[in-house]
């Protein structure tokens, strides 16, 4: 059992460093990981390090790593430590990265089975993965996006349908009550819907299909919110759904289609027999679980026709259909494009802090100091109140906030500063998700129908990790194919430690601005008016060329 330690007292040379030890074992805790003891984090099979032997040899170049040392680390293995300097990185990762014509996941199996590369998703092999309290702002954000375009500002007296309750799709149930919907999850593994019942993230469970929908129809009826984890595949529960009539206001899911090997429990099998099948037979089994997951995408569309408000939350499940026959599997949009760009092309985006003292007394000094920082930010207002009661902490306490230009640096520099005062027990490490708007590449997620094309270029997150190397961020990742799968995404992020020293004070203010002044960058170069005034406002410069 990996715990990462709490308090003042250092194991390493410098806080950078033990900020990133401290990160790397916390994504190992068992109140954090789905799966601990195969090193996996989140999303069917995104790990933090390649093996049990890369993990320690980790900690040990990290206790051992000066100031002016940065540690590699390719596709979750240590493979060299070389002099840099202070301001540089104290680890570079590199996580699943394969040539584009190689960038399957049938060669990447291939590579991995030789042990020389891992999928480390986006946060999991970055080392900044906080458990579900992670995404579940981002969630809420959605379904709060979603409410105010399609019914009239919350979902209160709404029935939202989705699937998936794992590291990331655990967040949904919390998120859909905090907007005051009535919503069903369905999940195949009861462990983890028992798991989000203990974290307070769900309200009820139940093995049975009309049970769910008494619970969820009488709470609709009433108003009221209300979560329900129902025991069942996605591929048998929603087709059985539209068989009864039953029409969601909201249809969404978050299974880990992304990888229907490691993330996509095929229809009539139970977990063992699956796990048995994925083993002996991989080719088998991924043929029928994207046989399910054509299932499923039928039913939503389905539903979609019969009127329910139906979108894509990220996993790629469209592109499976889609390869598997569905013809129509794109005629729902992918949430990004639906809800989420308007705030990326002001530069906001997913921002968390975790606080290295494991003290949840830190994060409500932090949280006090958010609310008092932003007195206009509605958006943050609520979101910090409704967290505070409701957010249950797992594994170091952190939070998470959405926040744009400007905002973030500001944040940043009020946590060194209190830090620096005494008001934290112990520095603080301040990252994000890898989903921003100046991050990642990923055509059937967060660069989805762009206004210029553009969807599949891939210079913006290498760019980005560059420009957080340059900017003094105390660790830079750049994966591909998080969140969709090999072949579909690159995506970097970064970290950075509020120590309370005039150099972080310094790092911060750099990484904290170009951070997201590559959102508004971006979407400008893109063609969106918003993301043109925001960065006039802003007064980011935009060399002008005759195409411009």
């Amino acid at each position: 059992m990996i715990r990462a330690s709490r308090g003042p007292t250092l194991s390493c040379k410098g806080w950078p460093q033990e900020a990133a030890l401290r990160m790397l074992m916390n994504n190992l805790d068992d109140e954090v990981a789905e799966n601990p003891r195969d090193l996996i984090v989140y999303g069917g099979s995104g790990k933090a390090v390649r093996n049990w032997d890369a993990y320690y040899a980790i900690v040990r170049e990290l206790q051992a790593l000066d100031h002016d040392q940065t540690l590699l680390v390719q596709s979750g293995k240590p493979v060299g430590v070389l002099r840099t300097h202070e301001w540089a990185p104290r680890v570079l990762i590199a996580n699943s990265h394969l040539v584009s014509r190689w960038a399957t996941w049938e060669e990447f199996h291939r590579l991995e089975a030789l042990g020389l590369i891992m999928f480390g998703q986006m946060t999991a092999g970055s080392w900044m993965y906080i458990g579900t309290q992670g995404i579940v702002q981002g969630t809420y954000e959605t379904f709060a996006a979603a409410a105010a375009k399609h019914f009239g500002g919350d979902l209160a007296g709404r029935f939202v349908l989705t699937g998936g309750m794992g590291g990331m799709g655990g967040a949904q149930p919390l998120a859909a009550t905090m907007n005051g919907a009535a919503i069903l999850c369905v999940e195949v593994d009861p462990l983890r819907i028992e798991r989000r019942i203990k974290t307070r993230y769900c309200d009820r469970m139940t093995a049975s299909v009309d049970e769910a929908l008494a619970w969820v129809m009488a709470a609709r009826a009433k108003r009221e919110p209300l979560s329900v984890g129902l025991v069942g595949n996605c591929a048998e529960v929603l087709p059985d759904l539209v068989r009864r009539g039953v029409v969601p206001d909201l249809v969404t899911d978050q299974t880990s289609a992304h990888d229907p090997l490691n993330g996509y429990i095929p229809a009539g099998l139970s977990l063992a027999a699956a796990a048995e099948l994925r083993q002996s037979k991989p080719s088998e089994y991924v043929e029928r679980a994207l046989d399910s997951i054509a299932a499923h995408v039928l039913a939503m569309l389905a539903m979609q026709k019969s009127g329910a408000i139906v979108f894509d939350y990220g996993n790629n499940i469209r592109t499976m259909a889609f390869q598997r026959g569905v013809k129509d599997a794109y005629a729902f949009p992918g949430f990004v494009p639906a809800y989420i760009r308007p705030l990326f092309c002001e530069g906001t985006g997913p921002f968390r802090w975790i606080a290295l003292s494991g003290d949840p007394s830190d994060i409500a000094v932090i949280d006090q100091a958010a609310l008092e920082l932003f007195p206009n930010n509605a958006r943050l207002q609520r979101w910090i109140t409704l967290a505070r009661e409701r957010v249950a902490f797992q594994g170091l306490p952190a939070r998470i906030c959405w926040l744009g230009y400007g905002e973030r640096a500001a944040m940043g520099l009020r946590i060194n500063e209190l830090v620096r005062i005494g008001r934290l027990k112990a520095p603080v490490v301040i990252g994000r998700d890898h989903l921003d708007g100046g991050s990642v590449a990923s055509p059937h997620r967060e660069t989805e129908a762009m206004r210029d094309g553009s969807d599949a270029i891939a210079d913006w997150p290498i760019l980005n990790a560059l420009l957080n190397t340059a900017s003094g961020a105390c660790w830079v990742a750049l994966h591909h194919g998080g969140g969709v799968g090999i072949g579909y995404s690159l995506h970097a992020g970064q970290a950075t430690v509020a120590e309370g020293t005039p150099e972080a004070t310094r790092k911060i203010e750099r990484v904290l601005t170009n951070d997201p002044a590559l959102a508004i960058l971006r979407h400008a170069d893109a063609g969106y008016p918003e993301a043109i005034t925001a960065a006039a406002r802003h007064r980011l410069d935009i060399p002008m060329t005759k195409s411009s």
